[in-house]
Formats: structure tokens, sequence, C-alpha cells
């Protein structure tokens, strides 16, 4: 099983304002190309996003997954009925096990690439020691607060730096795999 992260972050290392906005990354300029999505969003088979990450998607206006969807939460039972008949291939569906657990579940249905999203849900997949790779690609500005990529993480996390690719609008994206 491969659980992965695929994430944006200010430059000092917030990837929401405080109240959870991300309408700062509206005003990165575009670039040519997707910055790698489509390679990484193509070799996954879910998506695994917390509860706070599900309700900010919700406020898109649009549904933006073309995979299945896992939120992980305790407190949410029901999926909202706008999404409640996906197509197969994109499913939205609520879990309430924790990461060792549904990763076990998800692989016993031969899911076997996890794109975890949410900065809580991220730190305590690595608090399991499941993240095997982050793609982290750096936005050019300073939030000055916010949400943190990485909050309670319990112990010292090695990884090794595998590329690092600088796009014409400023941005740096770099990839890490965990540290065997």
């Amino acid at each position: 099983m491969s659980c992965q992260v695929f994430i944006a972050v200010s430059m000092d290392g917030f990837i929401a304002t405080p109240e959870g906005g991300v309408e700062w990354l509206d005003d990165v300029d575009p670039v040519d190309g997707d910055m790698g999505w489509s390679d990484f969003i193509g070799g996954i088979d879910a998506l695994v996003m917390g509860r706070g990450s599900f309700e900010k998607v919700l406020t898109f206006g649009f549904w933006p997954y073309e995979v299945p969807v896992v939120v992980m939460s305790s407190t949410l039972k029901d999926v909202p009925a706008e999404l409640a008949d996906r197509p197969e291939s994109s499913t939205v569906e609520i879990s309430d096990l924790g990461p060792n657990d549904l990763v076990a579940h998800l692989a016993e249905r031969g899911w076997n690439n996890l794109y975890i999203d949410g900065g809580q849900l991220i730190s305590s997949f690595m608090n399991e020691g499941l993240i095997e790779r982050l793609t982290i690609t750096t936005i050019p500005v300073v939030l000055g607060a916010g949400i943190p990529l990485f909050s309670n993480v319990n112990d010292l996390t090695w990884f090794d730096h595998v590329s690092a690719e600088r796009f014409s609008n400023g941005l740096v994206s770099n990839i890490y795999t965990a540290r065997s």
C-alpha cells in the first residue's frame, strides 16, 4: 500500500489561512501544464481526506475529483445528497476507521495507491508511518498565520529528497520519499 501526498504550501509552511481559506491559491499565476497533477492522480486508486478538507471542497460549488473519495470522520455519518449518486469511478463515502484500519480495509478492496489530503489527516498518517511519498509545491507567498502542513507529528520523521522542479510562475515542487 502506498500513501502519498500532493499539496501546496506557503513559504511559511501553511496550507490554509487560520479560517481554513485557500482563496490565496487563486492568485497564483497560471503555468503551462498542470505541474504534475495529471501524472500523480492517474496513479491513484482513491483519495482519503479529512472532514475539514471535505467541508472546504463542498464550498467550491463543483466536485473536482474523478477518483473515489473516502472522508475520514467520526462525526459525519452521511454523504451529502448531491454526491450520493456519483459514478462508481468517483464515489464518495464516509469512514470512521483510523488510519491503519482504513488502509487495511481499502487494500482488501484492491486499492493500493492512496492520495492523503488535509493537514491533520496527513499528520495522523505520518504518525502511523504510512506516508511514503510527499509532493509539496511551495507557493511564493507568506501568509503569516494559518493551518500548518504538519501539526502534532509525534516523532522525528526523515524523508529523502527525490527531485525539484521550478515552474515559470515561480512555484517550486519538491518530491520526497520516506526514508527506510
